[in-house]
């Protein structure tokens, strides 16, 4: 066992912080980290967690495992105060014997941390390898989902700028707050039960209007830094029954950082994600240029329950680099509200 300890990090770390992420993210052979595929080889030049530290949102937190004075573990958090949400983005441990004590012993540190200041949940996406998996249950995470990870270089076949002509026909258009409903709906149709259960997205999570990104939830979108936001949907042409139903949505980020930039599509069972797609990314070389993949590619996530949609991204120049795991930990007791029940003789 490690004989250190977990702390809250200082200003006078910061040095040792950064050393410690960059070997993390080398996958130096003393090193663990979540595995994520932000900084691997098959993305080549594209190194996500390596930011300046003014990168860092005002919610962000820091910890650190200290050892006879030096720094053998981080992890970092970040908070998504609307919903009392906690999401960690960063674990590395250094020590080939001690790593994985290192940052269990950071995980529980946390999880007392998030008790008391009142966090609701805490989330993390990890590759399962390096015993990423059994640390996160050991300490009480429930592993609920996988998610595929899809990248498009830069150097893909280039996607003309979408049209307003085009967008009319493709019944594509902005998305306003009075979707908020349409969205929440959508979201429903698409997500499993116990998912959507586990993951609690009320309608008002959907309202875009204070522009807050947050939804819906994927394992980069708390990593990747954005200039640039923006929903855009696309109306069912029936219009459903009360005529605001929706086919599906795109969302589009454009990176602020020397990072790729992101696409999020959602469609009802069914449903062609092609239009989407190929919408966000002319929107995507319209506002970074680059072409297809933007000047820096495009990454997207997508849900395994979400398949065939992953085929579509394929044939958009798109190929999996990574399969990740979900895992969420729920550090508040639900209670069963109070309801008329049968009454037995």
């Amino acid at each position: 066992m490690a004989a250190g300890k977990a702390r809250a990090a200082r200003i006078t770390d910061l040095a040792a912080i950064g050393e410690l992420s960059r070997l993390s993210l080398r996958d130096a052979p003393e090193a663990r980290s979540l595995g994520l595929p932000v900084a691997g080889p098959p993305i080549g030049v594209f190194s996500l967690f390596r930011f300046p530290l003014g990168a860092f949102t005002p919610h962000d937190l820091l910890y650190v495992f200290e050892e006879d004075g030096h720094i053998s573990g981080l992890l970092r958090v970040e908070r998504d105060p609307r919903r009392d949400e906690w999401t960690i983005v960063e674990l590395d441990g250094l020590g080939a014997a001690d790593a994985g004590d290192i940052r269990f012993r950071l995980v529980q540190h946390l999880l007392r941390d998030a008790a008391r200041r009142g966090a609701a949940r805490l989330h993390v996406a990890c590759a399962d390898e390096n015993g990423n998996v059994p640390l996160f249950m050991q300490a009480g995470f429930a592993r609920y989902g996988e998610e595929l990870i899809l990248f498009r270089p830069s150097g893909a076949p280039a996607v003309p700028p979408p049209t307003e002509a085009g967008a009319r026909a493709g019944r594509i258009r902005t998305a306003e707050a009075t979707d908020a409903v349409a969205l929440f709906r959508l979201h429903q149709q698409v997500t499993p039960g116990p998912v959507a259960r586990l993951e609690m997205l009320r309608i008002t999570d959907w309202d875009r209007s204070g522009g807050a990104w947050r939804v819906p939830r994927s394992s980069l979108a708390p990593i990747l830094r954005f200039a640039d936001v923006d929903m855009f949907v696309q109306d069912a042409a029936d219009g459903g029954p009360d005529g605001t139903a929706l086919d599906g949505f795109v969302e589009v980020g454009v990176a602020k950082e020397d990072q790729p930039h992101y696409l999020k599509v959602c469609v009802r069972p069914g449903v062609d994600a092609s239009a989407l797609i190929a919408f966000g990314l002319g929107t995507i070389a319209a506002r970074a240029g680059g072409g297809g993949g933007g000047d820096r590619g495009v990454m997207a996530p997508v849900r395994t329950y979400e398949s065939p949609v992953e085929r579509r991204f394929e044939d958009a120049a798109f190929s999996t680099v990574a399969t990740v795991t979900l895992l969420i930990k729920e550090t508040l007791v639900r209670v069963a509200e109070p309801a008329m029940v049968p009454a037995i003789g």
